[in-house]
């Protein structure tokens, strides 16, 4: 047997616990900035505006070096300094949530697509998920819509791997969809034929840039680059040591019985999520507690500044948890507006958003299921 332990890993919680620890060793944060001009005399000025909601700050930051790691946005960073040809080739990758009782895998199952690619199915607490696709993906949108196609790829699958499970449409707890910033080679190729690996390039100007890799390389990736950095630049640098370096939570184990006063699929959202920092969460009994010491964790300790980040980047209630979590939505935004000074407006605003998001990611399979008939839907994708 194999095991995986990378698809364990809620990749948000990854990139917040990896940013919290940046600060700890004493980078400087800004989130909610988008880069909108690179110049390069000497040294570097990049033009940023704030897109939160609202502002209209604006900003000027002068380096020696820079890096551009935007994802599926590299391209148009890259454009900001000088106009180039695409380098990334983007794709698409889905996920479906289901109750753990619809498909009651113990472990993670490997399944064969009928396109020899492999999906996963994987236990999660009191969820399955099942994915994911690999499709090119047109545009770099940050909520990628989640097709009827999609949906049917991904159930036929499973449907096919383990006929007693009865999986449809209407049992889909949560999607989410994402983007891989794979690096095109001008093949022509499908995408899932496309190289996973990373590659870094500089442009004239010594703007570098990194496109493709996997998750479960980012450290090395990470280290690569500024190794990169440190010799272009002749700056001097210590040895890299963030191998042996434990991310915030991750210096003890703490499992879903160690924590009390919360009911049990809580507690296994907390334990996977939070690692050992899980028990300052746990200090007041009842959801709506919880619900308070979880923005407070988000806001003060994770950057968090709106409510999608505390319901789908943060908490991943979005995703796994009863309703998507937008049962919660009300009580972590006034709890939101509270820290932040929100008015009811902006707290009406916030939650509109978090509605919106979860309705698009549905949009396109539930019309077909509305249209068609749940029982046809699930034919089809059988």
């Amino acid at each position: 047997a194999v095991v995986y332990p990378e698809f364990l890993t809620d990749d948000s919680r990854l990139t917040v616990a990896t940013v919290r620890s940046a600060i700890d060793h004493g980078a400087t944060v800004a989130t909610y900035l988008k880069a909108t001009n690179i110049r390069h005399d000497q040294t570097f000025s990049v033009e940023a505006t704030s897109t939160l909601p609202g502002e209209n700050h604006e900003v000027t930051i002068q380096a020696r070096a820079v890096v551009n790691a935007a994802g599926p946005w590299v391209d148009q960073v890259c454009g900001l300094e000088q106009p180039q040809a695409p380098r990334l080739a983007l794709s698409r990758g889905v996920h479906l949530v289901f109750d753990h009782a619809d498909l009651p895998v113990r472990n993670t199952v490997v399944m064969r697509t009928p396109d020899a690619r492999r999906i996963f199915a994987v236990p999660l607490g009191h969820y399955t998920y099942i994915g994911t696709t690999d499709d090119y993906h047109p545009e770099y949108e940050y909520w990628p819509p989640v097709t009827d196609q999609d949906v049917s790829y991904l159930l036929a699958t499973t449907q096919r791997a383990m006929p007693a499970a009865t999986l449809s449409p209407d049992r889909i707890v949560s999607v989410w969809s994402g983007i891989r910033p794979l690096v095109g080679d001008g093949s022509g190729r499908a995408s899932k034929e496309l190289s996973r690996k990373d590659e870094v390039w500089t442009s004239p100007s010594g703007l570098l840039s990194v496109g493709g890799g996997k998750l479960s390389a980012y450290r090395a990736m990470a280290e690569r680059i500024v190794d990169t950095v440190i010799e272009n630049h002749g700056f001097v640098g210590k040895p890299c040591t963030t191998a042996d370096i434990p991310l915030p939570g991750g210096n003890a184990v703490v499992l879903a019985s160690d924590l009390t006063g919360i009911g049990d699929v809580q507690a296994e959202r907390l334990a996977r999520l939070y690692g050992a920092e899980a028990h300052r969460l746990t200090g007041s009994a009842g959801e709506e507690a919880l619900v308070k010491a979880e923005v407070r964790q988000a806001v003060q300790k994770e950057g968090a500044l709106r409510l999608e980040d505390y319901w789908a980047r943060r908490s991943s209630r979005a995703w796994f948890d009863e309703g998507a979590g937008l049962p919660v939505l009300h009580q972590a935004a006034t709890a939101m507006a509270e820290l932040l000074g929100w008015d009811d407006a902006r707290k009406a605003m916030e939650i509109g958003n978090c509605h919106d998001i979860d309705r698009a990611s549905r949009a396109d399979f539930q019309a077909s299921t509305t249209t068609q008939g749940a029982g046809d839907d699930c034919r089809a994708a059988g």
